[in-house]
Parts: structure tokens; sequence; C-alpha cells
């Protein structure tokens, strides 16, 4: 491959001969090439429309001087805080700093600030007051409307008014970056631009707008729970592109205006940004730097769909991608693979092929392409919905192509899985063919839970299901005479878990000899459904009352209790057991 990384310096631009970018990129992460990165594919597709791109990364905020590095653009500066909310990279669920960070060289924490979003607008608005300023990323896209912000634990302004940003992209943003570069292009003033799908703008009136749903207010929201989980229902219900409507929210004398989501991308749309001229490694500028980890673990795996029919209430995929499922085509994904193979340090092994869910790879519904989602059936809770087809002919095709590819040693499927789509006779073959080729020894599996009241919260299947998977696992495993395992991942403190409710878990793991290590303390998110339950004690679209653990002691005992086994958290343990008078059990778990 002989693919040249976009502009980073005025040594740059002179090289290919340009006086001057059209757009200027700022991200929050290091700069990688590669279409696991939101940066670089979108940059790559502004490069494939016309457009003079180049890319600033995780510059300094605390002086102009990077972001005068590239000079001023012609149209537009581009800012994301990178592939996570940057607050949520910079600091624990317990708010203590994180010690490294995944997306920068060598880990090294503290190379983007809080909130990076609006810091780097800040300084781009301070070197060039009138150039125009387009927010894009999961910071923006969580952050579009008025949220419950859990680090500073309070209700905080839409991005876009704090930031004072011109335009916002939520969502997958390729359509959307297209069509704001064009219009732009074509000498559009920034303010005219309206009614662009998947975009959040502020207006001083709304006299203009049609067809469009008021929820309340910031003012309203921030003093008042209640007509806080309104306003998220009502959100929640329009985030489909085919039937949701544009979102009004007032902000003061403003009035913050979210367009209708973007309609998917198509399977061929999708094949052409995947297939960008992607250098496919972090910039050379990182070589002494040390290692970018988030790059290490991505490097040899591909991206084969988008979007999640999932649901999971605490997780912010289905809000950001969609429920819609966007496969990629077969003849895609086989002619990255073979690009992948002809790079320098590739030994043989596809590490993954996925999106947010393997087994939804080419899983379709014949709602989806004429009226999309359905406004209140939810596709996999209680149970998968009849209407939706999974795409295990396809994956399995998939598969026995790569395996025929002479230079593939093996091809592993790390992404996570549904386990409740592999319960079914029809899912024989499909699991069948993960264990005998395609699992490293370990599968990673999300039963976050082991009761029920809890898994429902989370829109997540009975635990009864998961039993059920895990006993076809290992007849499978024992009939191919394979040693492999499941790694089981668990959520603590999620909205309606309590002590009790820990100590069910750690009963059941002491019992069947499980000794997690994935456990991730629950953080509650913008725009999420989980994080609406942690803020107002109530589920959003229900209004059913929930417990929720907000003390960090409590916190830290049901985390040990799920960890019991560790030294470590004995003296939790001990604790949460003599706080709920069950001291007799501390035979059961240090006999």
């Amino acid at each position: 491959m002989n693919n040249k990384f976009l502009p980073i310096s005025i040594d740059d631009l002179k090289e290919r001969g340009w006086k001057r970018l059209d757009i200027i990129l700022i991200t929050g992460d290091a700069y990688v090439d590669h279409p696991s990165y939101g940066a670089a594919v979108i940059s790559r597709l502004l490069e494939d429309a016309g457009f003079k791109v180049g890319i600033i990364a995780q510059p300094n905020w605390k002086s102009l001087d990077d972001f005068l590095r590239l000079d001023r653009p012609r149209l537009f500066f581009g800012i994301t805080a990178g592939n996570l909310d940057s607050i949520l990279s910079n600091y624990t669920p317990s708010k203590r700093p994180r010690k490294s960070d995944d997306y920068s060289p060598g880990g090294k924490p503290g190379m983007r600030p809080n909130r990076a979003t609006i810091a780097y607008v800040n300084k781009v608005k301070e070197a060039f007051p009138d150039i125009p300023v387009v927010l894009g990323g999961i910071e923006a896209s969580l952050r579009r409307l008025a949220h419950y912000d859990y680090w500073s634990d309070e209700v905080r302004h839409s991005i876009l008014v704090d930031a004072k940003a011109d335009i916002l992209v939520y969502g997958m943003g390729e359509k959307q970056i297209l069509e704001i570069a064009k219009r732009l292009d074509q000498e559009e003033r920034i303010e005219d631009l309206n009614n662009i799908r998947g975009t959040v703008v502020v207006r001083k009136n709304i006299d203009w707008l049609k067809d469009y749903i008021e929820i309340f207010s910031f003012e309203e929201v921030k003093t008042n729970q209640d007509k806080f989980n309104e306003a998220f229902r009502v959100f929640y219900l329009e985030s489909d592109p085919f039937r949701g409507k544009t979102i009004v929210q007032r902000d003061g004398s403003r009035f913050v205006i979210q367009f209708s989501p973007a309609l998917p991308l198509t399977k061929e749309e999708l094949d052409h940004i995947y297939l960008l001229p992607y250098v496919r490694k972090p910039h050379f500028i990182y070589d002494q730097e040390g290692k970018i980890p988030g790059f290490e673990t991505v490097k040899f795996s591909v991206t084969s769909h988008r979007g999640c029919c999932g649901e999971c209430c605490f997780c912010s995929l289905s809000v950001h991608q969609g429920r819609i499922i966007q496969s990629r085509s077969l003849e895609s994904i086989l002619k990255e693979i073979t690009i992948i193979t002809q790079e320098k340090n590739f030994k043989g092994t596809i590490t993954d092929i996925g999106g947010p869910t393997a087994n939804l790879y080419q899983a379709k519904c014949q709602c989806w392409e004429k009226d999309g989602t359905c406004r209140k059936k939810r596709c996999l809770f209680p149970e998968r919905c009849k209407n939706l087809k999974l795409g295990y002919k396809e994956s399995l095709s998939l598969w026995q192509e790569v395996r025929n590819i002479s230079t593939i040693k093996h091809l592993f499927i790390s992404s996570g899985l549904r386990y409740d789509l592999l319960v079914s006779n029809h899912s024989e073959e499909y699991l069948n063919t993960l264990c005998k080729y395609h699992i490293s020894g370990q599968l990673k599996i999300a039963s976050e839970h082991t009761v029920d009241s809890i898994l429902r919260l989370m829109n997540k299947p009975s635990f009864k299901v998961y039993e059920r998977f895990g006993e076809k696992f290992k007849e499978i495993n024992k009939r191919l005479n394979k040693k492999q395992y499941l790694v089981n991942y668990f959520i603590s403190s999620h909205p309606g878990s309590n002590l009790d409710q820990a100590l069910e878990i750690a009963l059941y793991l002491k019992k069947k000899h499980i000794h997690p290590e994935q456990i991730q303390d629950f953080i509650p998110l913008p725009l999420t459904i989980s994080g609406c339950m942690y803020y107002t004690k109530k589920h959003p679209l229900t209004g059913e009352k929930v417990y929720v653990a907000k003390e960090i002691k409590e916190k830290m005992m049901q985390r040990a209790l799920i960890q019991y086994y560790q030294p470590k958290n004995k003296r939790l343990v001990l604790k949460a057991l003599k706080n709920l008078n069950k001291l007799n059990l501390q035979k059961v778990f240090f006999p």
C-alpha cells in the first residue's frame, strides 16, 4: 500500500502543492488512519469527495500554537473529542483520573482536556472567530440535547449551546458532513444550513419550522425530574430515521433544534466507506512514543456492520448508531481482508469480523425497509421478534471464504455476541462453526447480571436463557474435544441493583466456581435509558420507581461481592454481609 497520511503540517501541504486546506478536523485521539477511528473515516470521505483535508490530533489546548498549525481552512473546522467521550476517557466510574488512555501513544493519559469538544471550540473561535465550526463524534452526539452529566452531577445544556459552535452532527455522520461541506462550498452561509437530517442547530426563532415536537425546555428539565424523563421519552421514541420528527428544546431565549435522524447507509455506501485509501496505522510521528493500545486491538480486525437492535438500556450504541442493522457485502469484507494480508506485520490472524454485536451481521426486518423500527415493540426484548431475520447463512459463507484464503491462519470473532440468539436449533450450525474455528480459547459473553428484575431494567433476556446457552456451549465444545471457556461480563450497581441482589450474584458465582475478571461499575451515560434511571430513580419510558446505589461505599461493596474471591475485597464483602445481617454466610465465601 502506498497510501499517504493526510496533512498534519504546513510542510505536508507544500509537499502536495496545496496552498490552503478546505477543511481541518481536530480530534482528541492520536491520528490513526484506520476505519475504526471516526476522524479517519470522515477525513477520507471528504477527501474522496474532492476536498482538501488536514488533521490536528490531540492539540495542546492551553495554547493557540497547535490550532494555528494548518492556518485557516476555506470552509470549516470539524471537531470531535475522539472515539470516546472525553470525561469517560479521563475518569473512572468512581471519578478518579485514569492511569492510561487507549487512544493516545504509549497509552499516556492527559493528552486530551475534559470536555474536549468545548475546549477545542474555544481555542478555534479565539484564533479564527469567523470560521464555521462543526461538531461530531460520540461526545457531541450523546450530549446534543439537555442531558444529565454524571461527573458534575447536574443537568447540562446541549453541548452545542455550551460550545457555541455552529452545527452539530449526531450519529454516524458521513451523509451529514458531506452535505454540510458541499453546501458551504456552494457559498451557503453556515447559519442557513437547516433541515439537514442527523444535525442539530441553535436558532433564535422557529417560525419557519414545520412538523416538529417541542419537548420541555432546558430550564424545566434542569429543575424537574419528571419533566426530564418525559423529554427523554419523546426524544427516544422519535429516534427512528423513517418516522422520527424534528425535536425542539427551548434554552433561554433560543431553541435547540434536532432534525430527524439521518437515513441508514446502503450496502454500497458502507462498502465504499470501508474501502477508502486508509494507511491503516498510526501516523509515523508516534513511532518513538509507544504503541497506541486502542489501535493494537483493531489493526487486523474488520467492521462488518453497524447498528444494534438490542437496545441495552445502559449502552450508547443504539442511540449513536441506530437500531437498524446496516451490513457490508461479503465481497467488500473480503477485499479489506486481502488488503490486511498485504501488510508487512500481518502474521496470518484476523482478530475480528464484527460490529456492535457480531451475530447481527446481515440481520434484517421487513419493517426496517418500509417504516423503520417499531415504536412500541423491541426487536430482542423480552424475546426475539418473529420479524427479525438473522444472517447466519451469510456469516457462515463469509467465514468459509476467509478460511479459504491461503495467507489466513486464523479468523477469530472477538466482538460481543447475543447469547439469546444462539440457543435455538436454528443457530446450531453457527455456534458449532464458531466453536470449531473462530474462538481463541475464550468467548466473551455479556451476561451483565443474574437477577431477572435487573436484567429486565437493562433490556436483557432472562438469566435462564444465559444458562441454556452455557450448557449448549459446553456440550458443543465437549463434542469437538475443545477446552474453551466463557468470559463473563457483569455490571455492578446498575439502577435497580442493591446489596441483596449483588449478594445473589456472588452466591451464584460461588456455586458455579466462576471468577469473573470483567466487572464494569455502572456509568450513567448521557441520553441513555439507564442514565435517566440513575438521575431520576424512575424508568423514563414506564415511570417505574427504581432503586439507585449512589454512594461510593455501596458501589464498592456491590463490586466486591461479585469479585469476592479477591483477597483485597474480603473486608468489603464482610461489611456488606454485616449490613445485610447475613454474617452467617461468611463461611460460604471464606471457609
